[in-house]
């Protein structure tokens, strides 16, 4: 008879041991283990920044003479200021961020997320760096110019896909044509679990619509013509396949895509239940006198 031995394991080790497992989803916009030493990559950024915009007020520096026109022009000179203050922290943020990766290049793989460790607190660097960055330009009245930004950052994306007030990382992050990404979905590209930093490059191919409040996962692959539904979770390094619709969590295939068909890079619009075309008689509102002319 084999007998089994009880291995005593104290609470805290057994703390400790769960702690290494927990679930943290951690993306661009919060990071809960943030310190204050990474904050300070903002402290050039914000001060450069604020000196170019110092020098168009010094040159500019109304006299008395001209009060009154300054009166009625002073919203456009905020404008104005406003404009110079976040192009920039652009260009200011994207020429430290290229110091960044110079001195430690961005790579992919797990790695522990705990200050000392080279990868994690360089990542954090750089989240921190682009988020002010993005931030802004995601609140900028002009449309679609954080497309231009995260593709200056680091994204693989052109100006056929949108992102409509969603957040997607801006590393390791490759977008097809004409993706569309909802309202408050999260597409990562890196996230923390447990004591562990997760870096896998995300994939969303030609044609992809991500609904709203949607999370897709690190190391994701999604096939060309795919529709993943609203409140949907990708689990990590899932792949899926093209022209599908997908929803859960995890995702899980729902039914084949038959809301269009890729031909010739065009696309072809269809029913879903049914391959036919509808007309529908109409009246034409003519002058009675003019009837006769139709």
């Amino acid at each position: 008879m084999t007998e089994k031995r009880k291995v005593n394991v104290s609470p805290k080790e057994q703390e400790k041991n769960n702690a290494d497992y927990t679930i943290d989803f951690v993306t661009s916009s919060a990071i809960s283990r943030v310190n204050i030493k990474f904050l300070i990559v903002y402290l050039p950024v914000i001060w450069l920044s604020g000196l170019i915009t110092l020098v168009y007020w010094w040159f500019y520096n109304p006299t008395m003479e001209i009060i009154i026109g300054f009166f009625f022009l002073f919203p456009l000179h905020v404008l104005a200021m406003i404009t110079i203050f976040t192009f920039a922290c652009v260009i200011f943020s994207k020429l430290i961020l290229i110091i960044i990766n110079l001195i430690h290049r961005p790579k992919e793989g797990i790695f522990r997320a705990e200050l000392g460790d080279n990868d994690f607190e360089f990542w954090c660097l750089r989240i921190e760096l682009k988020k002010l960055v993005l931030w802004l330009m995601n609140n900028w009245p002009i449309p679609w110019i954080d497309i231009l930004a995260f593709k200056w950052f680091g994204m693989q994306i052109d100006t056929s896909s949108h992102l409509y007030d969603a957040w997607c990382d801006a590393e390791f992050v490759e977008f097809g044509k004409s993706v569309m990404v909802g309202q408050g979905a999260v597409v990562m590209s890196s996230m923390v679990i447990g004591k562990y930093l997760i870096i896998k490059k995300v994939v969303l191919s030609d044609y992809t619509v991500v609904g709203g409040q949607s999370t897709v996962a690190p190391g994701t692959i999604v096939g060309p013509d795919s529709v993943l539904g609203a409140c949907l979770r990708t689990a990590f390094n899932q792949v899926l396949d093209p022209g599908w619709v997908y929803a859960g969590i995890p995702a899980r295939k729902l039914k084949e895509n038959k809301y269009a068909e890729l031909r010739r890079d065009l696309i072809v619009r269809k029913d879903v239940d049914e391959e036919k075309e509808i007309a529908v008689e109409h009246e034409v509102n003519i002058d009675e006198d003019k009837k006769d002319l139709v």
